[in-house]
């Protein structure tokens, strides 16, 4: 996570912008830059072989996506990173639905759930899949569909997602178990509608 300093220096430049201050968003992308390429960089490598997005593209097509985005209020920095994963979450599952598309009809794309296995490496997933299995975890439970989208996509650490989401670290543990257990259950049954 940042520096305490840095993270109150982009909650204040969120600040500012969500107030009409086109510069703070000047001020704001050089701090944020290199984190959102780490976390681009990282979601990058689960997806398959020969996925021709580049961590670079993601990271400014979910920044456009982002500024679009006037109707949300982002008021601190782990608010505004866990709106970037949504956002590069959307991205590669847009991403998947036009290359299955336009391959007439075929050729899901695919990525593998290291960080989701249980008991066994984890199988091949479909991204689409992946994120209609979450979209049903998070309906019915908010916060597990919370953690599994900073630890997956953000790829934040328990420990930093029991501070962003201001619980304690054994139930962030707890919920990570749960909800990856679901999720590989889920996933591997391909019980996803």
């Amino acid at each position: 996570m940042a520096e305490p300093a840095e993270a109150r220096a982009v909650t204040q430049l969120l600040l500012d912008w969500r107030r009409g201050n086109a510069a703070a968003l000047d001020e704001l992308v050089p701090l944020v830059y290199q984190e959102l390429r780490r976390v681009a960089q990282a979601r990058i490598r689960q997806e398959p072989q020969g996925h021709t997005l580049q961590a670079t593209a993601l990271v400014h097509e979910a920044f456009v996506r982002l500024v679009d985005l006037n109707r949300v209020t982002l008021t601190d920095r782990t608010h505004f990173f866990a709106m970037a994963a949504r956002l590069m979450r959307e991205v590669l599952v847009d991403y998947a639905r036009r290359r299955r598309s336009d391959k007439r009809g075929g050729g899901a794309t695919l990525l593998t759930l290291d960080g989701l296995a249980v008991a066994a490496p984890g199988p091949a997933v479909d991204v689409v899949d992946l994120d209609r299995a979450l979209e049903e975890l998070t309906a019915f439970d908010a916060r597990a569909g919370r953690i599994v989208e900073l630890k997956f996509f953000v790829g934040l650490t328990l420990e930093e997602i029991a501070e962003a989401l201001e619980i304690s670290h054994a139930t962030v543990e707890r919920d990570w178990a749960s909800a990856k257990a679901w999720l590989y259950r889920r996933l591997a049954a391909g019980a996803v509608s």
